[in-house]
């Protein structure tokens, strides 16, 4: 570069300031298939995030979703969204109001969800969760409501569907959304409740697969959802994980559609890490203090 074209630069710098770093990514949705026709699935915390895509994704495998929410305005405008986009889906999705840490409204809503969807589950995504509870701050309360949302509700809604897949002879799945925090030190009640969703999706599948009930997990890294970054935001660059940039929920709700379909099911206990990096090659993404 010469002298000049320095020159240039800099007086552009100088009048309307350094331009900032960003990315976008190109990232491939699933297109209409039928991975999951004839399907019925359950997803908790399914009105933002990776929980929404996984809705969208499985819609388009032809499966039949009930989705989660503690919001009945989100549930609704979630339905309202997919239902306008696609009129098709209006006979395929349910929005039901359910609070993940409410462990003993559990069998009352899954009659509920069974009567929606003809008396049969197949899929049972834990995806609800809530973050905090960082040690040196946190309250009781706080631990306990992350630990309720994220570890207990997940290990009690598993127990009430395996029952109802193994007594109706269903070879279903469960999917449990994990987190590469669970490789982390653990300095939260968050990443606490990451590493026990670790251990539970290994002990389910070591308990399940001889009644073909298939368990994995999808560990995502730092991912482009309501916790971490505006949805509204377009850049998603993150220069503190090794792929440079956020993960995007689209690419979780791909794998999430192979993994409980037929296609997934040599694939038993194992958790697929989509961290771009994070906790896999480094832990240097988030800073511990006290």
């Amino acid at each position: 570069m010469s002298f000049r074209e320095y020159l240039k630069r800099g007086i552009k710098y100088v009048i309307y300031g350094i331009p900032q770093k960003t990315m976008t990514a190109n990232i491939s949705s699933i297109t209409p298939n039928e991975l999951l026709k004839n399907k019925t699935a359950l997803v908790t915390g399914g009105t933002s995030g990776i929980g929404l895509e996984i809705i969208k994704a499985f819609l388009k495998s032809g499966a039949v979703v009930v989705y989660t929410g503690r919001n009945e305005e989100k549930i609704n405008k979630v339905y309202d969204n997919i239902v306008k986009e696609e009129p098709n889906y209006a006979n395929m999705l349910y929005g039901i109001l359910m609070d993940n840490s409410h462990i003993s409204s559990f069998e009352d809503i899954f009659q509920k969800i069974l009567s929606l969807i003809g008396g049969r589950l197949d899929i049972l995504v834990n995806n609800a969760g809530v973050m905090g509870g960082n040690f040196g701050s946190a309250s009781e309360q706080e631990y306990d409501k992350v630990l309720a949302t994220n570890l207990k509700g997940s290990f009690f809604l598993s127990q009430i569907v395996a029952k109802h897949m193994k007594n109706n002879s269903i070879k279903g799945n469960i999917l449990n959304i994990a987190s590469s925090s669970s490789l982390r030190p653990a300095n939260s009640a968050y990443i606490l409740s990451k590493w026990g969703i670790r251990g539970l999706t290994l002990g389910l599948a070591k308990t399940l697969i001889p009644y073909d009930i298939v368990v994995n997990g999808i560990a995502p890294g730092p991912t482009k959802t309501p916790m971490l970054i505006d949805e509204k935001q377009k850049d998603i660059i993150n220069e503190n994980n090794p792929l440079g940039r956020y993960i995007m929920p689209e690419e979780i709700a791909n794998m999430a559609v192979i993994l409980v379909s037929n296609m997934g099911r040599s694939i038993v206990g194992d958790i697929i890490y989509m961290t771009g990096g994070a906790g896999i090659i480094t832990l240097d993404d988030i800073k511990y203090s006290f």
